[in-house]
């Protein structure tokens, strides 16, 4: 997912640290890194959870602009139409979904698509 994801243009966020711990994470996401695979596209952002509203995991959201986040615990940011997609799914299949589902984030999601399925020589 998170080579996919990359290849696509996107981030994979996490909502924070499993236990707290950075040393847990770095053990987590070696066990999934693939070797020599940079895992630049990856981030700790909880805000984008709470901004849309986002409870199961794995997720996949395309929005249609680019938005700010707000930086308070309290703040709620209003988000742009959006697609958003939870559940046990391949990057692609989460955005062919939106690509021809006509939503808001449906020319962003064929963009990326493209970009996934653009074979490297």
């Amino acid at each position: 997912m998170i080579d996919d994801v990359a290849k696509a243009g996107g981030i994979v966020a996490l909502r924070g640290l499993p236990g707290n711990s950075a040393k847990a994470l770095t053990a987590a996401l070696a066990k999934v890194a693939k070797p020599g695979e940079q895992l630049d596209g990856v981030g700790i952002d909880p805000r984008l959870f709470r901004a849309f509203g986002i409870e199961a995991v794995p997720a996949y959201v395309v929005t249609s602009s680019d938005f700010d986040l707000c930086d308070g615990f309290d703040c709620r940011t209003q988000v742009p139409p959006h697609d958003r997609m939870s559940g046990n799914v391949s990057a692609a299949y989460a955005l062919e979904t939106f690509a021809r589902g006509g939503g808001p984030g449906a020319l962003l999601a064929a963009q990326h698509l493209a970009r996934l399925e653009r074979q490297v020589p």
